[in-house]
């Protein structure tokens, strides 16, 4: 039995250390520190590093197995992470073998920090042979390198049984403690990129469930109020009093409504279902649903479909779903009693059709172009979800179309979409309001 143990890093061996290598040994040591340069410029998927990191050990000191075992500080253990090798019994060994600190060839490099060849691995008392039974693979020689970024033990990286039959050397253990010290620098760094993105996405939560807390709140306000308000005018026999309070009860269960359905089609993944239909239907049902709104605000809402004399090509239940929501929030900024919505239908220049939404409101401020359509980005505070938007850019996504808003020429904003899956007809000269 023969084993040797060297220093644990080795990241800039000086040119004498290889004088004994041949000239194949030095540019295998070249490679080998080009495809970790490359590991860690491109790789931020720390499962997918791993395995790769894993897959080049292998390669550059030509084994017929390698394994990279990480450290479990919380029980002080080596687990395998990725195992490469010709049995099929892997995830067995990645699924039932942990190894304490100290325990095998592998827990004894962690625990001593320095790395171990084994030339014959039957005849050495640290062998660990459950991991052979697992896998139904037969040791003969390995090579351990510890796996340390600023004193912290990040794991072991272990190649085993030199290919052709012969043994690990000298210059193996300096290849690979190279590559094992730059690995494990990629290897923290990917973990930071994970913990950025983990933390971004529960910030993203976070503000989300804030947002939608705080419409629903609003929402129920409105509801509980109103029916306060019913409840008297039935006691004290007040029709006036219902009068009042009815239309406003009507709204906010609309908005109770248009909120749930919002998060339903944003949550769930779905293909249109298309059907030819006239273009004046499908505007006259959005138009019903808000008509009662639009004349209590004294709004005037403008349908113009007279372009489009035949039937259009669309997912009728979404494109109303996209409507409403471009009509709540046209009829939500332009000035009550001077309100001006129009909405057109019409052939598009290259075959398609063309959906425009325009109002005489404000606008869209040149800062909030880029990330209207983001997910639960609102400029309405507690009023708004942030998801209507979005969800008009999911229908239309889904229908293969675009769409995009810009300043309607006559003040306010335009959304225009564009649907390429309608029928096609040759757009003639439009301005919209």
């Amino acid at each position: 039995m023969t084993s040797t143990d060297s220093s644990d890093r080795v990241p800039e061996q000086p040119l004498h250390k290889f004088a004994s290598a041949s000239r194949e040994e030095m540019w295998r040591i070249i490679e080998a520190l080009y495809h970790v340069h490359q590991l860690i410029a491109a790789m931020t998927d720390l499962d997918v590093l791993l395995e790769r990191i894993t897959e080049e050990s292998k390669k550059v000191v030509d084994a017929e197995a390698s394994s990279l075992m990480l450290y479990d500080p919380s029980t002080d253990e080596l687990f395998f992470h990725v195992a490469l090798g010709e049995s099929g019994s892997q995830e067995k060994l990645k699924r039932e073998i942990r190894l304490k600190i100290g325990q095998g060839v592998a827990g004894s490099t962690a625990q001593t920090r320095r790395s171990i060849l084994v030339d014959n691995a039957q005849d050495d008392p640290r062998f660990f042979r459950g991991a052979d039974d697992a896998t139904q693979f037969q040791t003969r020689n390995l090579l351990a390198v510890p796996m340390v970024e600023h004193n912290a033990l990040i794991g072991v990286l272990e190649v085993v049984n030199k290919a052709g039959g012969g043994s690990f050397t000298k210059v193996d253990m300096r290849v690979l403690q190279m590559f094992s010290a730059l690995a494990a620098t990629s290897i923290v760094n990917a973990r930071l990129i994970d913990d950025q993105i983990r933390n971004a996405q529960l910030a993203a939560v976070g503000q989300a469930l804030t947002s939608l807390s705080h419409h629903t709140k609003n929402i129920v306000t409105g509801l509980q109020s109103s029916a306060d308000l019913i409840d008297l005018g039935i006691a004290t026999d007040k029709i006036d009093v219902l009068r009042r309070c009815w239309p406003v009860f009507k709204r906010s269960t609309h908005r109770i409504s248009n909120f749930v359905q919002d998060m339903l089609t944003f949550a769930k993944p779905r293909k249109p279902v298309l059907e030819r239909i006239e273009a004046s239907a499908l505007l006259t049902e959005a138009h019903e649903t808000f008509s009662e709104l639009f004349a209590q605000r004294n709004l005037q809402l403008e349908l113009d479909t007279a372009r489009m004399d035949h039937p259009i090509l669309v997912d009728s239940q979404g494109m109303y779903r996209v409507l409403v929501n471009l009509l709540i929030n046209a009829a939500e900024v332009v000035p009550e009693s001077e309100g001006h919505i129009r909405v057109s239908v019409l052939p598009a220049a290259h075959g398609g059709v063309e959906i425009w939404v325009c109002d005489n409101g404000p606008g869209v401020a040149a800062a909030d172009k880029e990330r209207i359509f983001e997910p639960f980005f609102s400029t309405k505070g507690s009023r708004g979800t942030g998801l209507g938007l979005a969800v008009s850019r999911k229908i239309v996504d889904e229908h293969g179309g675009v769409i995009q808003v810009e300043d309607n020429p006559g003040g306010g904003a335009k959304f225009r979409i564009f649907l390429p899956n309608a029928e096609c007809y040759e757009e003639e000269e439009h301005f919209c309001l």
